[in-house]
């Protein structure tokens, strides 16, 4: 794997896919610099990360050499200011426009290099909203990477309508770099994967809603009916609810359609706390 141009890298955030495309940037060769709120979510980042890369050593995708080289390419901070000499900068903060606009305003600032690609790893929210917080709008797309990006080989590009020609061709052979494989899609809600998946989600919510059919049953259902490789109660769980629940109210606020409407239980597992695995509670019991 290789970065190629593309060798000072900034990822901002190191949630569960921050810490994850900070992984695979430093094992392709590139150095990181990861920023986070506070000294809390540093070390919460670098713990989740540092447990990532061993435990591809244990399941022999990763040698212990090449582990330790990757840890020595990646910086951790709280300064946005470490982004000033970076040719890529990948935001993964939560999936909430404020949020997104404040840090593309935060990152446009400090970083020097006019040709530095801005991306956002954002799952649903509208590409060309959040370039116009920046003053190179053509400089700035999606690149979104899936959970577990370690594992998961796509990336998803996606162009705003400013998005300049050479600005993808330079991120998809980023991310050819990386090992990915790439589609490309237009600035709509949910883009491709999500404007398909969620509301095959929220249908499955709808059932256990209703009563028709356990959690279980559903996934069973779609794994042994359909060969699925996992129910969708089980990724939703996976992906986190809190993430379902944003993207549904993105699908939803941009076509209006029901289908894209998020359940009431899901709201209300959301308010509980109840996320999925990351929280070890959600459709399933993980603790």
């Amino acid at each position: 794997m290789s970065v190629g141009e593309f060798e000072r890298v900034g990822v901002l955030g190191c949630g569960l896919m921050g810490s994850g495309i900070a992984e695979v940037c430093a094992r392709a060769g590139a150095g990181v610099v990861v920023v986070e709120a506070d000294d809390g979510a540093v070390a919460a980042g670098r713990k989740r990360l540092t447990a990532s890369l061993e435990k591809a050593v244990t399941a022999g995708r990763l040698d212990s050499a090449d582990k330790d080289d990757a840890l020595a390419r990646i910086s951790f901070g709280t300064d946005i200011e470490a982004f000033s000499d970076r040719q890529l900068v990948i935001e993964a903060v939560p999936e909430i426009m404020d949020l997104k606009l404040d840090a593309f305003r935060r990152i446009d600032a400090v970083v020097r290099a006019r040709e530095a690609i801005l991306a956002s790893n954002t799952s649903s929210m509208p590409i060309g909203r959040i370039a116009a917080a920046t003053r190179r709008p053509e400089h700035v797309l999606g690149v979104h990477f899936f959970n577990p990006v370690p594992v998961l080989p796509l990336v998803e590009l996606v162009t705003g309508l400013q998005t300049s020609r050479d600005t993808l061709a330079r991120a998809r052979a980023f991310a050819n770099g990386l090992g990915k494989e790439v589609i490309v899609a237009k600035d709509r809600a949910g883009f491709v994967v999500n404007a398909l998946l969620i509301p095959y989600v929220l249908s499955a919510i709808r059932m256990v809603e209703a009563g028709h059919a356990s959690a279980a049953d559903i996934d069973t259902g779609m794994v042994a009916g359909c060969a699925h490789p996992m129910g969708p109660l089980k990724l939703a769980d996976l992906v986190g609810l809190d993430t379902a629940l944003h993207v549904a109210n993105s699908l939803y606020e941009e076509f209006k359609e029901p289908h894209y409407a998020p359940p009431p239980l899901l709201l209300r597992m959301v308010d509980a706390g109840m996320l999925g695995r990351k929280s070890g509670r959600g459709f399933y019991d993980y603790t």
